[in-house]
């Protein structure tokens, strides 16, 4: 796959199938319509792309965009678009001045001129332009004057597959990791450099890394505690993570805490990544540290019978 960060960068293609959209989460419905771009891309002899955009559109144009984290950053967005297989991801900067473009001045400049469509795979509600003016009417009436083909991917085709990032993110929301997880067709998962905290974990036989992510747009799991995965050094390990502020010990602050099985060399400065396998318990507060300590291994025996 070829990866373009602005249209200068790519040549116009003679035959290019294209989709588009933001794709956050890559989840098994994007990769449903990649397949499909795909498939029509080699049917029509053609080159396939997906023209996507950073920062996400609603991090630019919406009111609320404070509120808005993301499944992936567009490092892992591109990651997971090489696994696909598709031959060009066109990363487009999404800037204020981009969305006021007219429909078909986004349709004339970026697909036309920009790429060279000639085949544009498109949900039958996928609105593009100023204010969401475009769309399917407004392509199948000027498909003549543009000369493009619309291959439609239909309502029922959509409501099939019934996935989207909306409701994968409401489902890590409530600490649904295994709702999340199906319908991503992968674990869940974040990067973040280890950082050095209070170091309490070690005290009490648990030691821990303190994951600090580095992007504050990436969507964190609900409080709680959660059955991982961790690679680190091109290993591959199991351990617990807590989320939350630690109400038995300090109830200070928001942490992400690693606790890896049969582990215990120094990794600060270092990253990781941590898949979420599933979701073990609340987070609460304990009476004493005694008890706290007998639920931490109740809760590795937990997380070794899921992992």
């Amino acid at each position: 796959m070829k990866i373009y960060h602005k249209l200068s960068d790519f040549k116009p293609l003679g035959n290019a199938v294209v989709t588009t959209g933001t794709f956050d989460g890559v989840h098994l419905g994007h990769r449903e319509i990649l397949s499909r771009l795909k498939e029509i891309s080699k049917k029509n002899k053609g080159e396939s792309v997906l023209l996507t955009f950073w920062p996400h559109p609603r991090l630019i144009v919406s009111k609320d965009n404070d509120n808005l984290k993301l499944l992936t950053t567009i490092d892992e967005k591109t990651e997971l678009l090489k696994e696909v297989g598709i031959d060009h991801l066109i990363i487009l900067p999404f800037t204020r001045e981009f969305s006021e473009l007219s429909s078909e001045q986004y349709i004339e400049d970026i697909l036309i001129k920009g790429i060279g469509t000639k085949t544009l795979v498109i949900g039958y509600d996928h609105r593009f332009g100023r204010n969401r003016e475009g769309g399917m009417d407004y392509l199948v009436k000027n498909a003549d004057r543009f000369k493009i083909g619309i291959e439609e991917i239909t309502r029922q085709e959509i409501e099939n597959i019934t996935i989207s990032s909306t409701k994968i993110r409401e489902a890590i929301l409530k600490g649904n990791v295994h709702v999340a997880n199906e319908l991503l067709g992968r674990p869940y998962a974040f990067e973040g450099h280890v950082v050095k905290g209070r170091q309490l974990g070690r005290t009490i036989g648990f030691p821990t890394a303190n994951v600090k992510i580095q992007k504050e747009y990436k969507l964190i799991p609900k409080n709680g505690v959660y059955a991982v995965k961790v690679s680190l050094r091109n290993a591959t390990y199991s351990g617990i993570m807590n989320i939350g502020n630690r109400p038995t010990v300090d109830g200070i602050g928001t942490t992400q805490e690693v606790h890896i099985f049969d582990f215990n060399d120094d990794i600060y400065g270092e990253t990781i990544k941590v898949e979420i396998i599933a979701y073990i318990r609340d987070e609460k507060k304990f009476d004493s540290i005694q008890n706290l300590i007998h639920q931490i291994k109740e809760d590795c025996i937990e997380a070794l019978k899921v992992i």
